[in-house]
């Protein structure tokens, strides 16, 4: 179990430390309250002064009876749980995309795509060799300039089924390599040695030039970026709660205007991507058959209202609901109290002119800090104090296990948790310990009354076919 701090410092900036990484018998609940009992315990700390705890929706965390939240709380209530933005936004993509067969049949697809493309090395190196001369021709033309850093090669993103971010970068990527993925599904087609590839290769063409694929594609990227842009910006450090229900605000905004103002726009972002790639348009006034529908009962609908209003509309409102159910905690009496004190609107309760330029909570209280407020008004102070240290995500613990893998490699599969935890501490803290001499180090070490003494150094000597060591 991973476990950071989040707190305010003396100067009224918010501060994220990684206290340790705690080994666990089992993952049940009262397992990891006596881990954080104990751990507490140890680095002197009182459970009474938590005022915040944020988990990811494990049950076993935020369980409402039995989960960790429960436990805290029933010793604590003032330890308020606030369940990681990042997470529940992920949430919200998940259930767009499982409950929408259209979306879900897209995805499948886009997996299958990047799977067969990247399967072999032939495969690998055609689709490589194609990019460069792609690459190779926009350079002649002078549709690209050259330059350090730029033009890097790049491949298809494998997406991850517990992280919707890389689903954004593997449409991205396709966009942009679309040509050179069908040939790639052209020459697996016209190899002919293997009778399941080719057919799985001419029904993955066939998808990549339908009209509803390339719709999706472009309708995905455009939920996506949004929903991706706003995950990046909640797992910044010093993110405060008042800041990430702004944001939150926003992006409900965002996809309103979408839903009532984009549905022209994409259309036609859809219908030049089809010129460019020279495919037939589809007409919008011309008559389909529903699936599923009875083909006796003879019900029609137009291409137009098929994508306007069973696709566009139908996911736009599905993701929108899905904020409001997923962040309720936006209209909960604390929170909606706690972003009384944005200073956005100038603040008139201080009605100094040095406080009328800032502009969010993480430098009211600096500000504070400097000019003494927080001592005139202390119970403000407080609250915003409160406000700050509340866990908006948790990324810096999913940071933690990142490095996990950095510092336990497979030469060191054996080091124990002890030298595990202090060799993360140092690589995750790098920032504190980058302001320590290495002359300090190498005193403490030398003042360590416990410590083995130096060894007097060796001298290799060999001759007449052996060798031998002696000491110098």
């Amino acid at each position: 179990m991973g476990v950071v701090l989040r707190y305010v410092n003396k100067h009224g900036c918010v501060i994220e430390r990684f206290l340790a990484i705690v080994h666990v018998s089992d993952t049940s609940a009262i397992s990891l309250k006596k881990a954080i009992d104990e751990l507490f315990a140890k680095h002197k700390l009182s459970l009474s002064r938590l005022r915040g705890q944020g988990y990811d929706e494990a049950s076993n965390m935020q369980g409402e009876y039995n989960g960790l939240k429960a436990l805290i709380l029933k010793e604590n209530s003032s330890a308020r749980y606030v369940h990681c933005f990042a997470h529940q936004l992920q949430l919200v993509v998940v259930v767009v995309a499982k409950s929408n067969r259209i979306v879900s049949d897209f995805f499948q697809y886009v997996t299958m795509i990047v799977n067969i493309t990247g399967a072999s090395c032939k495969r690998k190196d055609k689709f490589r060799q194609l990019e460069h001369d792609k690459l190779v021709e926009c350079l002649e033309k002078g549709y690209i300039v050259s330059g350090k850093g730029k033009n890097q090669e790049i491949n298809l993103k494998r997406p991850g089924d517990t992280y919707w971010g890389s689903h954004y970068m593997t449409i991205i990527r396709l966009m942009s390599m679309w040509t050179s993925v069908l040939q790639v599904l052209e020459n697996v087609y016209d190899d002919g040695t293997n009778d399941d590839n080719n057919g799985i290769a001419a029904s993955l063409i066939d998808k990549m030039e339908s009209y509803e694929f390339v719709f999706m594609m472009h309708l995905m990227k455009s939920l996506l970026g949004i929903t991706n842009e706003l995950s990046l910006a909640l797992q910044q450090k010093d993110q405060n709660i008042v800041l990430a229900i702004s944001l939150i605000k926003t992006m409900k905004v965002r996809l309103q205007k979408l839903r009532k103002e984009g549905w022209e726009n994409l259309l036609d972002v859809v219908n030049k991507f089809y010129s460019n790639h020279m495919i037939p348009i589809l007409n919008m006034e011309e008559n389909m058959r529903t699936r599923g529908r009875s083909r006796h009962n003879g019900q029609m609908i137009t291409n137009f209202h098929h994508y306007r209003v069973e696709i566009f509309y139908e996911v736009l409102d599905t993701m929108i609901q899905e904020m409001n159910n997923r962040f309720s905690e936006l209209s909960t009496e604390v929170l909606t109290c706690i972003a009384c004190l944005d200073p956005k609107d100038s603040f008139p309760q201080f009605n100094i002119g040095e406080f009328s330029i800032i502009e969010d909570l993480g430098s009211l209280a600096k500000k504070m800090v400097e000019t003494g407020k927080n001592t005139v008004f202390s119970l403000v102070y407080r609250l915003i104090e409160l406000t700050l240290i509340l866990p908006v995500v948790i990324a810096s613990v999913e940071r933690v296990f990142s490095a996990m893998k950095i510092i336990k490699t497979d030469l060191r599969n054996r080091m124990g948790d002890e030298w595990m935890n202090d060799s993360l501490v140092v690589y995750i803290e790098k920032d504190i310990f980058a302001t320590i001499e290495n002359e300090q180090i190498l005193q403490h070490f030398q003042q360590m009354n416990t410590r083995r003494i130096q060894l007097p150094p060796l001298v290799c000597m060999s001759g007449s076919g052996t060798s031998s060591s002696i000491k110098k």
